[in-house]
Formats: C-alpha cells, sequence, structure tokens
C-alpha cells in the first residue's frame, strides 16, 4: 500500500500563503493547500483557460457548478497527494468540500462537480493497457468508452461496457453498467478484475476476489462511498466486428414494438449475443414522434433471428451495418450542451406498462408545444430488456451489491430521458419528468409489475438507487465504507453523489455512531 505524506509544518505554512494569495485569487484554504504541494501547477482557478475548458467538457448544462478550484491529475500518486491534501486542510466548510470527476455525463448537480470548493478532475487519466498473457484491460477511470474501444479494436478484443462513446468510464462501471454484452458477460462492473483506489488516509490499495474484497463487492454498484478509483481491471475477451444500428419507425407501429420487445425479453437468453434498447422520441425541431429501436449483434451476422419480429414492421428509416464497436457507440453518443433530466425505475416485462409510459408521454407532446419556451427539446423514452440472466451471471462472477440474483422475473429498466436548450423549461421539464415518472411508478403498481431497482446511472435527484439494492446490501455498504473511511470523507467532505449515509432511515442510529457530524 502506498501514501503519500504531507510536509512537516504544513499548516503552518499555509497560513502563510493564505494570507499571500487569498484575498486576490477569490481562493480557499484547500485550494492553496494544494498549491503548496507538488501539484502547485495542476491547479486551476476561474480566471484560467484550462478551469473554463473543463467546466465545458461537462455533457449536461446542469451540472456545471463553479468550484474555487479545479485540480486536474494524472496518475494514483497525484490522486493520493490531492485527497490527504484536501482532508488534512479541512476547515469543515463547504469550500473545503470536493468532487471526483471523471468523464463527466451524469446528470445529477453535485455528483462530479461542486459549488465553492474543489474539483478532482479525472479527464486526462484515461489511458487503456491490453496484457495479452492475461487477456486483462487495465483502463483509467477518466477514458472515454469510445477511446477504451478504440484501443482495444487493435489488439481484436473489447471489454463489456458502456453504450455510448463520450460517457466516462470511472462513474459507468461503479454505477452498475449496462452493456451491449450484459447478456453474455453480465454488467460491466462484473467484469472487473480488480480496482485501484485511493483512500481518505491517501493509500492507494487493489481491491480484488483476494485482496479488499468486500471494497471489490461493494465498488460494484456502490459509486463513490469509499475512495477515488483511479485504474479498473477489467476481463477482455476477443471480438470483431459486429452487426446492426439504429432503425426508426412510425410512432403507430408501437403495439407491435411493445409485443416485440416483451417477447425478446423473454428469450434473450436464447441468443445472449443481441441486444437491444428501445426508445420513443418526440424532437420538436423537427416535429417528429419516432419509435427507434437500436439493434446489435456481436458475432458478425446479418439480420440474426433474433430480431425477426421487429424486421416486419415497416421502418422509416436504418443505419444497419457490420462496424466496431468503436462506430457503434459514437453513433449511440447523445447531443452536449443542454439541459437534461434523468429519471429511471425497473418494472416486471409487462405490455401493459410499456403501453401506458408511451401514451402518457404521447400526451405530453401538445403539453409542451404550448408551453416550452424551448425550440429544441426532445421527450425520450427508453425501455430496455433487463431479464435475470443479468443478475444470475453478476452472482457467478463474484457477486456485486445490485440485488438483481434475488429475482427469477424478466423486467424492464426504463429510463426518462429528456433534454432542452432554454433554461427558462428547467422547472417544466423537470416537473414533466417527475410527473411521468410518478404515474408510470403508480401503475406499475396497481397492476403488482413494479420492482424495486433503480439503476444508479439513470437515477435522477431525489432518487434513492443504493437503497434499492435492499437492506442487506445497503448494510453491506454501510460497513465496508466504515471500515475503509472511518472518518466519512466520501460522506461529508465528498458530499455529492448517492451516499450510504443518506440512503436509508433504518441507518441513521448505526451511522451517527461512526459519524456524529452526519
Amino acid at each position: 500500500m502506498t501514501k503519500m505524506r504531507l510536509s512537516t509544518g504544513f499548516l503552518a505554512t499555509l497560513a502563510t500563503v493564505q494570507g499571500a494569495y487569498g484575498a486576490d485569487r477569490g481562493s480557499s484554504p484547500c485550494c492553496e493547500a494544494l498549491r503548496l504541494t507538488s501539484l502547485r501547477d495542476q491547479v486551476f482557478y476561474q480566471n484560467s483557460a484550462r478551469y473554463q475548458q473543463s467546466i465545458q467538457s461537462y455533457w449536461s448544462l446542469d451540472v456545471r457548478l463553479y468550484p474555487t478550484c479545479i485540480v486536474q491529475l494524472y496518475s494514483a500518486q497525484d490522486v493520493s497527494l490531492a485527497v490527504s491534501t484536501l482532508v488534512e486542510a479541512n476547515d469543515q466548510s463547504p469550500r473545503c468540500q470536493f468532487a471526483i470527476r471523471s468523464g463527466g455525463h451524469t446528470t445529477v448537480p453535485g455528483a462530479n462537480s461542486v459549488q465553492h470548493g474543489v474539483t478532482i478532475d479525472l479527464s486526462g487519466l484515461n489511458s487503456t493497457t491490453y496484457d495479452p498473457k492475461t487477456s486483462v484491460a487495465s483502463i483509467h477511470p477518466g477514458a472515454r468508452w469510445r477511446s477504451v474501444y478504440s484501443t482495444l479494436g487493435d489488439h481484436s478484443v473489447a471489454v463489456s461496457g458502456g453504450r455510448a462513446g463520450t460517457v466516462g468510464v470511472g462513474g459507468l462501471v461503479t454505477g452498475g453498467g449496462n452493456s451491449f454484452f450484459a447478456a453474455q458477460y453480465g454488467l460491466a462492473c462484473d467484469s472487473v478484475v480488480n480496482f485501484e483506489v485511493v483512500l481518505a488516509d491517501g493509500r492507494i490499495v487493489n481491491a480484488n476476489k483476494t485482496s479488499n474484497a468486500d471494497l471489490w463487492k461493494a465498488l460494484k454498484g456502490g459509486s463513490s462511498n469509499f475512495g477515488v478509483v483511479t485504474r479498473i481491471d477489467l476481463e477482455a475477451f476477443k471480438q470483431g466486428k459486429l452487426w446492426g444500428g439504429v432503425v426508426s419507425y412510425d410512432n403507430r407501429t408501437t403495439p407491435e414494438q411493445i409485443s416485440a420487445l416483451v417477447n425478446f425479453t423473454n428469450h434473450i437468453a436464447d441468443d445472449p449475443h443481441a441486444s437491444l434498447i428501445p426508445m420513443y422520441r418526440y424532437t420538436a425541431n423537427v416535429d417528429s414522434n419516432l419509435v427507434s429501436n437500436a439493434l446489435h449483434y456481436s458475432k458478425p451476422t446479418a439480420y440474426p433471428a433474433a430480431f425477426d419480429a421487429f424486421y416486419r414492421l415497416p421502418n422509416v428509416s436504418t443505419s444497419t451495418r457490420f462496424d466496431t464497436l468503436y462506430g457503434f457507440t459514437n453513433e449511440l453518443g447523445q447531443e452536449a450542451g443542454l439541459h437534461n433530466v434523468f429519471l429511471t425505475l425497473t418494472f416486471k416485462n409487462d405490455p401493459r406498462v410499456i403501453q401506458h409510459a408511451v401514451s402518457i408521454q404521447n400526451g405530453f407532446i401538445n403539453e409542451a408545444k404550448a408551453s416550452a419556451k424551448s425550440k429544441n427539446y426532445t421527450l425520450c423514452s427508453l425501455f430496455q430488456p433487463f431479464p435475470s440472466l443479468f443478475g444470475k451471471i453478476g452472482n457467478q462472477k463474484g457477486g456485486n451489491v445490485l440485488g438483481l440474483d434475488e429475482s427469477d422475473d424478466d423486467h424492464i429498466l426504463y429510463l426518462i430521458d429528456f433534454s432542452w436548450e432554454n433554461s427558462a423549461d428547467n422547472d417544466f421539464f423537470n416537473a414533466l419528468g417527475h410527473q411521468l415518472l410518478h404515474d408510470v411508478e403508480s401503475y406499475a403498481e396497481r397492476i403488482h409489475a413494479d420492482y424495486r431497482y433503480i439503476y444508479l446511472n439513470y437515477a435522477g435527484p431525489g432518487q434513492n438507487p443504493l437503497r434499492s439494492y435492499g437492506e442487506h446490501n445497503l448494510m453491506e455498504l454501510a460497513t465496508v465504507a466504515e471500515k475503509y473511511d472511518p472518518s466519512g470523507v466520501f460522506q461529508t467532505q465528498v458530499p455529492g453523489g448517492f451516499k450510504t449515509s443518506q440512503s436509508s432511515k433504518f441507518l441513521w442510529g448505526a451511522w451517527n455512531l461512526v459519524y456524529p457530524g452526519i
């Protein structure tokens, strides 16, 4: 284990530097503490181009907060020094709170940036290497999936990872991580053979099946509750070109689409090479209301039988082809620089719930036309097959904390994905999204088709994905957090995202014994 140590007399020197720099820099004790270390040239304030470039690189406008400073890091040793410094310099004020940013693709404000504190920017810690002897890909958290697939494609291998090329590695994997390959290899987190992690005291540790195994399991869905992940080692597999693309249809094909989706989900184990993402999208600037299916097949086979029901439906456009994983994930990348709301739930593979959700969204179109100030906005619902097979594979590969192995039912993972350009519409579209979520959730409960699981990577503010894993998994997360972060740094000094300490009332007593300040 490695730990970066601070020099003696650190705090006394810090007080002197604060007097010299603080007044004219609008700085904080923690920013100036970082400037006293070897990281001094990697600390950027609001008046620098590097700071502004970092802010502008966040995918959603809603998470572009303005920290007092940003520190850009390029190694685990950098991260160790930064975390140690921030913890030691902490004055218990918001100025010394910090956030961890890898790809910057979340829609939850505060999860990957912080207002007035310090953002640790890992976007430069982004390399991918492949070891053919072990068939393991070592990937840094700031990498985007398109760069991962480009590098691994040169070796004719792939990993179970993200499906949109602009999404970052760190957040997707520690949140679970759906994938084109989930029916073959499980979710992205299930292919992790090792995490390299910087703990709150600055130690650099490895977490795997034989060393810190409890941390290894907890990080497979437990997000930012334990430390800073600085490298993820993933099982790789041989992979050439895939067949697939996006096929779009008139919304009037919805009944047939839903029937085909339900049947596909029920039989995904029969051909785990097939992946399907149905998207029901209204696009305002062209006034179109379409159903689009992202069809992907991991073998180089054109028009595989798994998608037969969809071929029979008349389409208005298709991009199906043979292509690389890099090419397909670029196709599924979403437009950046808009306001966004992500909300999610999971329900049984029941056509009635899907039809109910589509009908409500269709009913919102005229309301949006009448009320929205934005010219460019989209209302989109995604219904993704989420069979029990995913949980079973995860259990076979060492387990995770998601709790998916406890159900034998097949499910649909539902994402509400609204985007718009004008901030004056923020309240309107957020309210619309929450109304849709509430109506679909209530309907699923009424017909006994509801399911507790909330996918963390799609969850919005106010949702509680960690609690949805089940009480025993949440207690396990709390126990691991207490063990590896006994001072609660990643609960209080890193307040953003979904926290074990905030996830369930039944844990309040236990957590207050450990972290009296929470």
